[in-house]
């Protein structure tokens, strides 16, 4: 699907967080918000939003997945038919590809031409995140500071199905202070895949292993990724493997938003939320609530 080109920049989005982000990684989300809008940019997010069905795509299921994807339809298309949005990011390369990719091909054929419409026209308005900041927004440098050693992951769905690549690389590049590291098959598939870790564990495993073992060689305090599916799947044999390293989502590093400092081989890093109540709580600020956040 061509993507729209704007005359000038977007000043207004819709945040589509996606379930894992929702339910498992706030603070990812969190981060997404804080980039774009150090950029000028006013984030809502539709609190009604929902599934985009890629997990009943995958599985084959094309008629429940047509079901949430008319839901999904139904919450964004209509803010950007009326102008209340300009665009809608997604701080994932999978979900991303699942809206602007398969949506108009899941209801080519069969549907109404209306529902075709407007999945084609929220196909051209939803970017991922990093393909919005540099594509769309111009954006070169996050002006973040984050001294540690990071390599970088390329998820498949970000790089074979969305061509999106040199557009993280160049947010990380530009990160002061950071020392990116170039990983050893930094494009091979970690192995998760979906539910492809469940129907095919034993591969799924040893793929993530072959990642893991990549990320601890290289000796980066982290790596970086677009995906927060594929940073538990990594995060989880690390674990396993007694790695000092850890996997991040990128927006928290372009947000130096992530500690590099790991107490003991299974200790998760302390969570930008959670650093950031933190502050909040010593300092004794109560912040002005945003959009998002109301």
């Amino acid at each position: 699907m061509k993507k729209k080109q704007y005359h000038s920049p977007p000043r207004r989005v819709a945040l589509f967080a996606t379930c894992m982000v929702d339910m498992m990684y706030p603070e990812v989300g969190m981060a997404t918000v804080e980039l774009l809008e150090r950029h000028g940019i006013e984030v809502i997010f539709p609190m009604e939003q929902t599934c985009c069905g890629q997990p009943a795509f995958n599985a084959g299921f094309r008629n429940e997945t047509r079901q949430l994807a008319e839901r999904f339809i139904e919450i964004f298309e209509p803010l950007v038919r009326l102008g209340e949005i300009e665009a809608i990011v997604v701080p994932s390369g999978s979900c991303a590809t699942m809206t602007s990719h398969f949506y108009p091909t899941l209801f080519e054929g069969g549907a109404s031409k209306e529902i075709l419409r407007k999945a084609e026209l929220l196909s051209s308005v939803t970017f991922e995140l990093t393909e919005f900041l540099v594509d769309v927004l111009g954006v070169t440098h996050t002006n973040s500071r984050l001294p540690a050693k990071v390599a970088y992951h390329a998820c498949c769905h970000l790089l074979r199905e969305l061509h999106v690549d040199e557009q993280p690389r160049t947010l990380l590049n530009n990160v002061t202070d950071l020392e990116v590291i170039e990983l050893e098959e930094s494009d091979e598939c970690c192995g998760f895949g979906g539910l492809f870790a469940v129907k095919n564990a034993g591969i799924s495993t040893a793929m993530g292993d072959r990642k893991v073992a990549d990320v601890m060689k290289s000796g980066a305090d982290m790596v970086a990724m677009c995906d927060v599916s594929c940073m538990t799947h990594i995060n989880g044999l690390m674990d396993k493997a007694g790695g000092q390293s850890r996997a991040v989502h990128i927006a928290e590093v372009l947000n130096a938003q992530v500690s590099i400092t790991v107490k003991d081989a299974g200790a998760m890093p302390e969570s930008s939320a959670s650093l950031s109540q933190k502050k909040v709580k010593e300092e004794k600020v109560v912040q002005k609530p945003r959009r998002w956040q109301e």
